[in-house]
């Protein structure tokens, strides 16, 4: 009995331990979170995230999954705040709290868990290949797919994902451009540009964007207002960088590729799936994720018609002989399950991480403080431009997070000025967007951190040039 009552005193002193001073002193409200920002809890959370953060800016070297040491340090953080206010009568308070949490994160990841099985249908039905393979076979310079590469990066990011998006244009870069280094580094680096410019102004075109949306700061439309913003951003380096690109022809080399049946259907489906989201959140007022959801429904009746006619399919498959079989010698049509299987899983669930890690900092009040200092003492505008210079650095997903939770009181404009600069301010540097980080993977050796950081300068033109076209243009928006 005695040693159970000294293992109750022990777990009763680390309790008290983790609570900040001033709590013993007054009584906590029992509707109002408890502020745990001088306490020892606190400070162990930031050291918590911050040494999370250190192993996902590291992956590249230490192949460690950026996900793992998120969704651990979500854990840690919680299991904290729980144990705190677990003791101090207010459980069901960090419970609602990370309920919440858990339900933001929710309807993003059904969201782009629905935009990424398309993508990926779309890739298995060869889009993106047919795509690649024309560029290829059509025979441009160097500096004309230098800019083809580039526009397409910044139209098909707004529909697509800015990280497959320069993922397909560096498939072209690498194919064409073979052992000129110079080429296809300078080209990377534009894709990325370009590819995180498009995404810019488009609720599809970033998850921070889509979080922007979801969140109900912007209308669908009001994005489109920073369509020249992100053409300047984009096209202004590009201007200079095209300067440095050999004016030659590479040799055309590489098969034809057709795409399978059903591509074009399939294609007509995802924007039909974009408008069903567009349509419940706009004139039926539920949230975007459900049409979504609807539009997932689209693409499985559409496998289940492949599948009835799957002699069609064997036909077709025979005509461009590249025909895929299964177990028993039959060609398979389309699974649906397959592209949801080959979903980006890793980046879903460090999104998770990133939702719960920020969320629990908010709730011991770390972004209030935060908040005060950035948009009272600095001001919006200037708050807003850090952000995106910030995002270069850290990834722009907990950046962009952050600031939605702490909900400041901004214009439409100042909205649009950080969603901007979030979305853009990651081409600074190679590793501050995933486009970035993907390709320094896909052109290892060609494409590095140092040869992004030499034209560095020059993106900082064009990103400075986007604000300042931003506050021109849009200026009605920011009163």
């Amino acid at each position: 009995m005695s040693m159970q009552k000294n293992i109750k005193q022990l777990l009763m002193g680390f309790s008290l331990l983790l609570l900040p001073l001033h709590v013993f002193a007054m009584e906590s409200s029992q509707h109002e979170p408890l502020d745990l920002t001088s306490s020892p809890i606190g400070f162990i959370s930031l050291l918590v995230f911050f040494i999370a953060y250190l192993f996902v800016m590291a992956e590249e070297f230490t192949l460690l999954r950026k996900s793992k040491p998120v969704i651990l340090a979500a854990g840690i953080i919680w299991a904290m705040i729980g144990w705190v206010y677990l003791n101090h009568g207010m459980s069901e308070l960090a419970e609602q709290a990370i309920r919440h949490n858990l339900l933001e994160y929710s309807e993003l990841m059904l969201f782009l868990l629905v935009a990424m099985t398309y993508i990926n249908g779309m890739e298995e039905r060869r889009v993106f290949d047919a795509l690649r393979s024309w560029l290829i076979h059509k025979g441009f310079s160097f500096r004309q797919l230098f800019w083809l590469t580039g526009i397409l990066a910044f139209f098909i990011s707004p529909v697509a994902d800015n990280l497959t998006t320069a993922l397909l244009m560096c498939a072209v870069v690498l194919a064409v451009g073979g052992t000129n280094t110079r080429f296809v580094a300078i080209a990377c680096i534009n894709i990325v540009v370009a590819a995180n410019a498009g995404g810019a102004f488009s609720p599809f075109g970033d998850i921070t964007t889509l979080m922007v949306w979801q969140k109900g700061m912007i209308d669908f439309w009001g994005f489109f207002a920073l369509f020249l913003p992100s053409v300047v951003n984009f096209v202004l380096p590009a201007v200079i960088m095209s300067l440095a690109v050999p004016d030659e022809k590479p040799d055309s080399t590489g098969e034809i590729v057709v795409m399978k049946r059903g591509a074009r259907r399939m294609m007509i489906l995802f924007l039909l799936t974009i408008a069903t989201a567009v349509s419940f959140h706009n004139f039926i007022g539920l949230p975007p994720v459900f049409g979504m959801l609807t539009g997932l429904s689209y693409l499985q009746l559409l496998g289940y018609y492949l599948k009835k006619t799957k002699h069609k399919c064997v036909a077709h498959e025979m005509a461009i002989n590249n025909s895929e079989e299964d177990e028993i010698g039959e060609v398979v049509a389309f699974d649906v399950f397959l592209p949801i299987a080959k979903a980006e899983w890793d980046t879903l669930l460090f999104f998770y991480g990133v939702v719960l890690c920020v969320g629990g900092l908010g709730f011991l009040g770390y972004l209030s403080m935060a908040s005060e200092l950035m948009y009272q003492q600095w001001g919006a505008t200037f708050a807003n431009i850090s952000v995106g210079v910030l995002s270069a650095i850290v990834d722009n997903i907990p950046v962009m997070f952050a600031v939605l939770t702490m909900n400041p009181d901004m214009s439409t404009g100042q909205w649009l000025l950080v969603t901007l600069t979030a979305g853009v301010g990651g081409s600074l540097l190679s590793i501050g967007s995933a486009a970035g980080v993907a390709l320094m993977g896909q052109a290892r050796g060609q494409y590095t951190f140092f040869s992004h950081l030499k034209w560095t300068p020059v993106i900082a033109i064009g990103y400075v040039a986007s604000i300042l076209t931003h506050m021109w243009i849009n200026n009605s928006l920011f009163s």
